[in-house]
């Protein structure tokens, strides 16, 4: 089990109230940006996701490191459901991105850099869990797919550096309506930390039931 007893029985309704919390927080106390309008309201849960599922696929690599090195049949069990979680999230990210996009970009989706190198990293982990499943109980299966979710891990500083690298249309800067840049408004940096937290247990409670 991945957390003791008390922790199990806590998990469910914490998440419960941290989830109930960012919605109320982002639909009723932050601003509205300024330039995207009530649409960028997504970003809170987009954005979080999209940290869920790289925390989810570094999991996924530590727990596959340990398995390579000892054979552990619990560091296995943690990297198959670290991955299921994660392409979860990660599916997440590629829905309510377009929902986000079409009224701002026009299109539903673009092969902007960051999305492309996430399409590629749900694809990775996507195939690992083919892997998995097709596989059975196959040791060396098992050993192919860790190292599938070792390497698969690498794309997350592609996407993470893309922007700053690459030029692409991704939104990066949100200004509030009387002017500034970034998460200037308070409430917003407390959504979007509200909304990655509900986000984290939810995920930790997911993978708490498959371990």
């Amino acid at each position: 089990m991945l957390c003791g007893t008390d922790m199990r029985r806590l998990l469910p309704p914490l998440t419960g109230l941290v989830m109930l919390a960012a919605l109320a927080i982002v639909f009723l106390v932050v601003p509205t940006e300024a330039d995207m309008g009530i649409v960028q309201r997504i970003f809170y849960f987009h954005v979080s996701s999209a940290w869920v599922a790289f925390l989810g696929f570094f999991l996924v690599a530590a727990a596959s490191v340990v398995y390579l090195w000892n054979g552990s049949p619990a560091a296995d069990r943690l990297a198959y459901a670290a991955a299921e979680v994660g392409v979860l999230f990660c599916t997440l990210v590629l829905v309510t991105g377009p929902i986000w996009a079409r009224p701002i970009w026009g299109v539903w989706w673009t092969w902007d850099p960051r999305l492309t190198m996430t399409v590629v990293l749900w694809a990775i982990y996507a195939s690992y869990l083919m892997l998995r499943a097709f596989g059975g109980g196959d040791a060396a299966l098992a050993r192919y797919a860790a190292v599938l979710g070792i390497v698969g891990v690498l794309d997350i500083p592609l996407i993470m550096v893309s922007v700053r690298l690459l030029r692409g249309i991704h939104p990066a800067v949100l200004t509030r309506a009387e002017g500034g840049s970034g998460l200037v408004d308070p409430w917003m940096r407390v959504g979007l930390l509200v909304s990655a937290l509900a986000l984290i247990l939810l995920a930790a409670w997911f993978v708490d039931l498959r371990v």
